[in-house]
């Protein structure tokens, strides 16, 4: 899996940090499509950070919500091509709030490491087509993924 990274934050996420998020991302690929071997996930994502004000202009733009929020997802339109085989599929892009990350760690009384895990599960989840916002089923099936995924790569609250 290949992520395309952009970092225009407030504060920049540290680099160590993009290991964590990257085994994040590629474990909830892993888990929507079953495979065992993750060498077999020929994709790519494009993650932004952003500032509140950034990302309340997307969700203004896209959702029609005037205010920021913690991630945005924009799932690609195109199609995988089968006749290259080879060539990486992009699922999409994933906008992160660095600084609505920040608060609701602290709300939340866990990690910023854990927050901008659960953000990229989260948006890659969405990528996927899951959306907890369609049914209380969905919601629930979304949220015991996320925990999963989190609980088996040992970032915990």
């Amino acid at each position: 899996m290949k992520i395309h990274w952009d970092d225009r934050g407030e504060t920049p996420v540290p680099k160590p940090l993009y290991v964590t998020l990257k085994k994040a991302a590629l474990a909830a690929l892993k888990e929507c499509f079953e495979l065992d071997d993750i060498k077999k996930l020929q994709y790519e994502v494009s993650i932004s950070f952003v500032t509140d004000e950034e990302i309340k202009e997307l969700n203004n733009t896209y959702r029609g919500l005037d205010k920021p929020t913690d991630v945005l997802s924009f799932p690609s339109m195109e199609s995988p091509d089968t006749k290259k085989g080879k060539a990486p599929f992009s699922i999409g892009d994933i906008v992160i709030s660095t600084q609505t990350a920040a608060r609701q760690a602290q709300e939340y009384a866990h990690s910023e490491e854990r927050e901008l895990a659960f953000l990229t599960v989260h948006g890659v989840l969405h990528l996927l087509g899951l959306d907890h916002e369609a049914s209380a089923n969905d919601e629930k099936i979304m949220n015991e993924l996320q925990e999963k995924i989190l609980n088996e790569l040992g970032i915990l609250r």
